[in-house]
């Protein structure tokens, strides 16, 4: 018997990096899991300039799906675009049809964008917000009910530590991961008497495909000729106190922790797993 038999989770940004993992763990303390994800065919033609994205393919949905299966838990997956009301809407009837009323939320889509305040395109500023904040409160809300109706309930943000401190060029991420700080806290006000739990992850440096395509930019912008894992280990050196990057596992096991009953009294929490590099 899992810790979770039972549950019903729903993860966003689930076919790849920490989402993916997250996803995994849940099934494997006995969660029936639902992922979504944007895929690269529904966003060709839609990234606006300066903004950075590792989008799976449609295909890579059910990859992770089955990997997830293995663990002996129901599962479902489907393309999700929190930055559309229908899609979302869509989704969480699909779910619900399928799996169950969803217990455990887990907002773990997101996307990042470059360019300097003055320079900033208006619409990687609403892109930004869109895809980081609103798509967040749009699953969040459309979940609660139930949560609240069943007195039990977990909800996971995905913030950043960029949603603690400031980042150069990075003005649309850092106020859309900010306000996502603000949304978790007034959840976890509101779900409190209901038994629902609500917190943030904020993770520093990881070493996911989105990573990976952001460290090839960024070691062009700086006119270094290395490799993503020379980039990477020349950043830890310099960032991060514990001299490395940290692993989707890693994350994916604090998501779960968060899950869990043995995290009941936590909520409200801002957590840095961010092997030090920012306090």
């Amino acid at each position: 018997m899992g810790e979770l038999d039972g549950k019903v989770a729903w993860v966003t940004g689930g076919a790849s990096g920490m989402g993916y993992a997250s996803a995994l763990r849940l099934a494997e303390m006995g969660a029936a899991v639902a992922i979504g994800s944007l895929t690269e065919d529904m966003a060709e033609g839609r990234m606006d300039p300066g903004q950075r994205a590792f989008t799976p393919a449609a295909e890579a949905l059910e990859t992770s799906r089955a990997a997830i299966a293995k663990h002996g838990v129901k599962t479902c997956a489907a393309p999700l675009d929190i930055t559309d009301p229908e899609s979302v809407a869509t989704n969480h009837a699909a779910i619900v049809a399928e799996l169950g009323p969803v217990d455990i939320l887990i907002n773990a889509a997101g996307n990042s964008g470059r360019s300097p305040i003055v320079a900033h395109p208006d619409g990687l500023w609403q892109a930004m917000l869109e895809v980081n904040l609103t798509g967040s409160y749009r699953t969040t809300k459309t979940c609660l009910p139930h949560m609240i109706d069943n007195s039990w309930g977990r909800v996971v943000m995905f913030s950043s530590t960029a949603g603690l401190i400031g980042a150069e060029l990075h003005a649309a991420y850092c106020a859309a991961k900010h306000g996502l700080l603000g949304l978790m806290r007034c959840v976890a006000l509101e779900g409190a008497p209901h038994g629902i739990t609500c917190n943030a992850i904020c993770p520093g440096w990881v070493a996911t495909d989105q990573n990976r395509r952001g460290s090839e930019q960024e070691a062009a912008m700086m006119g270094l000729d290395v490799s993503v894992e020379e980039f990477r280990e020349m950043m830890a050196e310099k960032w991060i106190p514990t001299k490395r990057f940290l692993t989707p596992e890693e994350i994916g096991a604090y998501v779960a922790f968060l899950s869990s009953d043995a995290a009941r009294g936590i909520t409200g929490e801002a957590l840095r797993v961010a092997g030090g590099s920012v306090w």
